[in-house]
């Protein structure tokens, strides 16, 4: 379980609506929590938690992806409107995590370190292209490189200290030849 406790302003990226789907004001929703269909028992907002969403989901069209409707949509334009919209869920709303299990939500802004309490910045994002999850690590995107979050490369997470502890490969940063 996570040292910290989430702060209940916090909010997670749960979904988001990929565009409209037929003329009635659905939309095609992909869902990024563990189990898809879950979304519906959670209270879903815009980032900042202004705008509630109402979220019908009426049939499931891939494992994560939904045809779907939100309350006071119901015509195409309007479903057009919120073509790339990400929808959240409360941090404090969510599951406590197992111990070596993070919300990237968690993991993004702690200071990387390694051994030595070298600083190589701080977690920039958590990206996952289907061989796992990496970490771009840097003090701003311009600069930053990506780690694979594994044991071996993270072999240590301190939340309530805000940190990670990194374990480069060898020559993982060396310059590459062109």
């Amino acid at each position: 379980m996570n040292n910290r406790s989430p702060s209940s302003a916090r909010r997670i990226c749960a979904a988001y609506i990929e565009g409209a789907h037929g003329v009635r004001g659905q939309i095609k929703l992909r869902s990024l929590l563990e189990t898809p269909e879950n979304l519906t028992q959670y209270e879903i907002t815009d980032e900042c938690g202004a705008t509630n969403y109402k979220l019908i989901l009426e049939r499931r069209i891939a494992d994560d992806r939904f045809i779907a409707r939100i309350a006071g949509i119901d015509n195409r334009e309007d479903a057009q409107k919120l073509r790339s919209q990400k929808l959240y869920i409360s941090r404090a709303a969510l599951p406590a995590t197992d111990e070596r299990q993070y919300y990237d939500a968690d993991l993004i802004g702690l200071r990387a370190e390694d051994a030595t309490g070298k600083n190589y910045g701080k977690v920039l994002a958590v990206h996952n292209f289907g061989g796992g999850p990496m970490l771009e690590i840097g003090n701003s995107f311009k600069t930053s490189f990506v780690l694979p979050f594994s044991d071996s490369c993270v072999p240590e997470v301190k939340i309530a200290e805000n940190l990670i502890i990194i374990a480069l490969p060898e020559g993982w940063l060396d310059p590459k030849p062109e």
